[in-house]
């Protein structure tokens, strides 16, 4: 039952107005899967070097191993024209949907933490304030999600005395983890940025008295979307991540 509900939920958020229109789709993809390979294009902006999206489509590729599976990775923005246009069949991303005619299905959430060089200071602490940071220097990437982090770390700082001094770098994220390697500041990153194995780099879980920061993490895609294998890989992510149900 807990599986049919799910399902519901899936084909709410991206339009299908029943289970069974959802369902037939999921059939439909069943066959093409037995016959002939179909094809899913997935737009990203965060890491896939480890984490619930590297498990999420590796558990769809096992399942759907004649599904061809195209993964694309660019800034929200373009990621966004291009599912306007149908190029990608849906983007899996921390925030709101960057586009008003899309739906989303809520996720995962990742805890937002703070890259040091493992001689650093703040690393002999288990956590680290927000507030610990303002004296630091925090290199962060103009690419996603750079500009979330930088939103965060305003909206915890308010005050322009408590902030750190930020560094914008026009390289990705793998280049500032090397910076910070090389003890050129500390970062910003989430929890699925620690599977590339950085030597001298230790991971703090930042927070405040609120607890931990989190990004919320959403698949995103146009509504109506026919594209039978989109809607096996909903029906997968909304059973490994079930949303609570309407009103809690």
């Amino acid at each position: 039952m807990e599986v049919r509900v799910q399902r519901g939920l899936a084909a709410v958020f991206f339009g299908w107005h029943d289970v069974e229109e959802f369902d037939a789709l999921i059939a439909t993809a069943h066959a093409v899967q037995s016959s002939e390979s179909g094809r899913l294009s997935v737009g990203f902006c965060t890491s896939l070097s480890a984490g619930n999206l590297q498990t999420s489509l590796l558990e769809f590729k096992q399942q759907y191993p004649q599904i061809e599976l195209a993964t694309i990775e660019r800034s929200r923005t373009r990621l966004a024209a291009e599912l306007r246009n149908g190029v990608i069949d849906m983007l899996i991303a921390p925030g709101r949907p960057p586009l008003l005619d899309a739906s989303a299905l809520p996720l995962w959430s990742e805890r937002v933490l703070v890259a040091l060089p493992q001689d650093h200071t703040l690393s002999s602490r288990e956590t680290v304030n927000w507030i610990d940071l303002h004296e630091q220097t925090v290199s962060l990437s103009h690419y996603d999600p750079g500009k979330e982090f930088e939103y965060l770390l305003v909206s915890k700082l308010v005050s322009p005395e408590d902030r750190p001094k930020i560094e914008r770098h026009d390289v990705r994220r793998g280049i500032i983890m090397s910076l910070i390697s090389m003890r050129a500041g500390i970062s910003l990153v989430l929890e699925s940025d620690m599977g590339p194995n950085f030597a001298g780099l230790t991971y703090r879980e930042v927070r405040d008295g609120t607890g931990p920061s989190r990004f919320d993490f959403s698949v995103i895609g146009k509504a109506k979307n026919e594209n039978p294998a989109l809607a096996v890989f909903l029906q997968l992510v909304s059973e490994r991540y079930p949303s609570p149900p309407p009103g809690r």
